[in-house]
C-alpha cells in the first residue's frame, strides 16, 4: 500500500510516520506539509505544499490511501490568525484534500478527527457512542472546525469518493503531544472541582498511531471513537504525575488561563479547557470490534508514561 500523510511535520505524524514505515504492507509514504519532517527513510519522501491550493491530485496519483492529520490546532506563539483563517486551515483545507483524493482515485481516506467535536457538557451521557450529536463547546475554534469538517467529509463521501474512516480521537499525550496539554500536566496545580468529579480520558500517541494503521487495513468505512479506558477525574490523573498535587479554586485556575491566553494565543482559548469541568467519555466498543484496535496504555498508564517522559526531559535539560 502507498500512503500519503498530510500534516507530516505535526505532532501526531512524529509518532505515525515511523509506525507506517515499520509496517511491511506499506511500500512507500509521502509526507505533505508546509514544513519538512525530521525524518529520513528509504521509503519516505515529502513534498512541501500548501494543502489549500488546487492541483493536489497530481501529488496523490497512484496512492492507495490518504491519512489526513493536517489542521490548525493552536496558533504559534507569535501568530494571531483570524477566526476565518483558522477555519480555512482546517475545514476548507480538509475538504480540498478529500476532493483531490477523489480525483486521484485514492481508495481510502483516514481522517484524524477529535473527541472535542462532541463537546464537554454536564448532560453528556456516561459514554458517548459514534451516533451522539456533535456539540463542540462554543468558542473552541479547533473543536468547532473539526465538527464542521467531520460533517462535511461525510457528506462528500456520500456523494462518491474514497472510503472515509473518521477517527474521533481523545486528547493525545506523549513525547510529541501538543505543548498546551503538556504544560497543563507539568504544572503542580489542578482546579478544585465539585464532586462527583467529571470523568476524562486521553490517548497515548503510539496508540493513536496504531489506530490509524488499523484503519488503513481493517474494518468498514465509518466513524470510530478512539480513546484509552477507563475514564478518570483530572484530579486523579494529576496526582499520578505530582506527589504534591495541589488543588486551587477553579475560578482562580481558569482565570489565570484566561489572562495568559489574552497575551499568548498558543495557550488556547478558555473554552478549550471546558473538558476539565464537564464529562467527555467515549465508548470505544466499535473500534475494538470492527477495527480490531485496542490501546496498549490505559488512561492512568498514559499519564504515568507522560510523567516518565517529562522527568527524562527535565533531567536532560537540568
Amino acid at each position: 500500500m502507498r500512503v500519503a500523510v498530510t500534516g507530516s511535520a505535526g505532532c501526531l505524524a512524529a509518532a505515525l510516520l515511523p509506525r507506517l514505515l515499520a509496517e511491511p504492507r506499506v511500500t512507500s509514504v509521502l509526507g505533505l506539509d508546509l514544513r519538512p519532517a525530521r525524518l529520513r527513510h528509504a521509503r519516505y519522501t515529502e513534498h512541501l505544499v500548501d494543502l489549500r491550493r488546487p492541483g493536489l491530485e497530481a501529488l496523490l496519483a497512484g496512492f492507495d490511501a490518504v491519512v489526513h492529520l493536517a489542521a490548525l490546532v493552536l496558533p504559534r506563539p507569535w501568530q494571531r490568525p483570524s477566526r476565518a483563517l483558522r477555519r480555512e486551515h482546517t475545514l476548507a483545507l480538509g475538504l480540498n484534500v478529500y476532493e483531490a483524493a477523489r480525483r486521484a482515485g485514492v481508495a481510502r481516506f483516514v481522517h484524524a478527527s477529535s473527541a472535542a467535536a462532541y463537546g464537554a457538557w454536564p448532560d453528556n451521557p456516561a459514554r458517548l457512542t459514534e451516533d451522539a450529536p456533535l456539540r463542540p463547546n462554543p468558542g473552541f475554534a479547533y473543536a468547532e472546525d473539526k465538527a464542521a469538517l467531520d460533517i462535511a467529509l461525510r457528506g462528500a463521501a456520500a456523494r462518491g469518493g474514497p472510503a472515509l474512516v473518521n477517527l474521533r480521537m481523545h486528547a493525545i499525550v506523549g513525547p510529541h503531544a501538543q505543548p498546551l496539554l503538556r504544560a497543563l500536566l507539568r504544572q503542580p496545580f489542578h482546579p478544585r472541582l465539585p464532586d462527583p468529579q467529571p470523568l476524562l480520558q486521553c490517548l497515548w500517541e503510539g496508540d493513536a498511531a496504531g489506530a490509524i494503521v488499523h484503519a488503513l487495513f481493517h474494518g468498514p468505512p465509518g466513524t470510530y471513537n478512539i480513546s484509552a479506558q477507563p475514564p478518570l477525574a483530572f484530579r486523579d490523573l494529576h496526582r499520578r504525575l505530582h506527589r504534591r498535587s495541589r488543588a486551587v479554586p477553579a475560578r482562580v485556575w481558569f482565570g489565570v488561563h484566561r489572562r495568559v491566553a489574552r497575551l499568548w494565543p498558543a495557550a488556547g482559548e478558555p473554552q478549550a479547557l471546558a473538558a476539565l469541568a464537564a464529562p467527555l467519555v467515549l465508548d470505544t466498543t466499535r473500534a475494538e470490534s470492527l477495527l480490531g484496535w485496542r490501546p496498549v496504555y490505559d488512561t492512568a498508564g498514559c499519564v504515568e508514561a507522560l510523567g516518565r517522559t517529562l522527568h527524562h526531559e527535565g533531567s536532560r535539560h537540568g
